[in-house]
């Protein structure tokens, strides 16, 4: 990949949502346990003050800027992004091209019987795709999952345990691994189970889906407070040049 484009010391690779999944199917036919990270704003602050995640974000092979703050706040720096990646729409993107050619998928993390919903959902969605495992997020032991995911060998293994957990998860065990790709994507096997509803479409396009979760999830109130100060770090670090 190119340089990345560093943000408040977060550095993302500038892809397109195309050229995004091209180099996720070139990592995935590499069988390396290589592994995709998709930081927001709220990540992003989160790395300023944790050495370990920025770190686990460092040894990505593929940083996706995932939300317009991201974007912005590359474009106010002066060191543009080409386009936002949302993680869940890089993800439908693997999965459309792997149904082609029957390519296998693990689902690993959200609540008991949520990944199994994910998986029947996501089969009837994309016919092809290959759901060989699923696991629930609630493990303590690390071992038992890891053997399971290796006697499956997926093309494709979803970490969705939430950051920052899974982005350390995916750093610590990538040697341990045999899986193609990796990819944290936080809450996604809600959404694609239906426990969760996705921002509509509009509010996508207008870089809202942050404010729809919260209207629908005040419980993230707490979490949505590192959205204006990223943006004041963001202009801090203009002004000071």
């Amino acid at each position: 990949m190119t340089d990345r484009i560093d943000v408040l010391g977060v550095g993302f690779d500038s892809v397109t949502i195309d050229e995004a999944i091209a180099r996720g199917m070139t990592l995935m036919a590499e069988k390396r346990a290589a592994y995709v990270v998709t930081p927001n704003p709220e990540i992003v602050m989160l790395a300023r003050e944790d050495a370990a995640l920025l770190n686990a974000v460092e040894g990505a092979a593929l940083v996706l800027p995932d939300g317009v703050g991201i974007v912005k706040g590359a474009r106010i720096l002066g060191t543009p992004l080409k386009e936002k990646v949302p993680g869940i729409d890089f993800a439908q993107g693997l999965f459309a091209k792997m149904a082609e050619s029957g390519k296998t998928l693990f689902l690993l993390g959200a609540k008991p019987g949520v990944a199994d919903a994910a998986a029947e959902a996501l089969k009837a969605r994309f016919p092809g795709l290959a759901v060989c495992g699923t696991n629930d997020g609630y493990f303590q032991d690390n071992a038992p999952d890891i053997e399971k995911i290796n006697a499956a060998a997926p093309d494709l293994l979803l970490v969705c345990l939430g950051a920052p957990k899974q982005e350390l998860w995916m750093q610590e065990n990538a040697s341990k691994l045999n899986a193609g790709l990796m990819a944290g994507l936080g809450g996604s096997l809600d959404v694609f189970a239906g426990v969760t509803e996705r921002a509509p479409e509009g509010w996508q396009k207008l870089g809202l889906e942050w404010l729809y979760r919260l209207l629908k999830e005040p419980s993230r109130a707490k979490r949505m407070s590192n959205l204006p100060k990223f943006g004041f770090a963001v202009i801090g670090k203009r002004i000071k040049g």
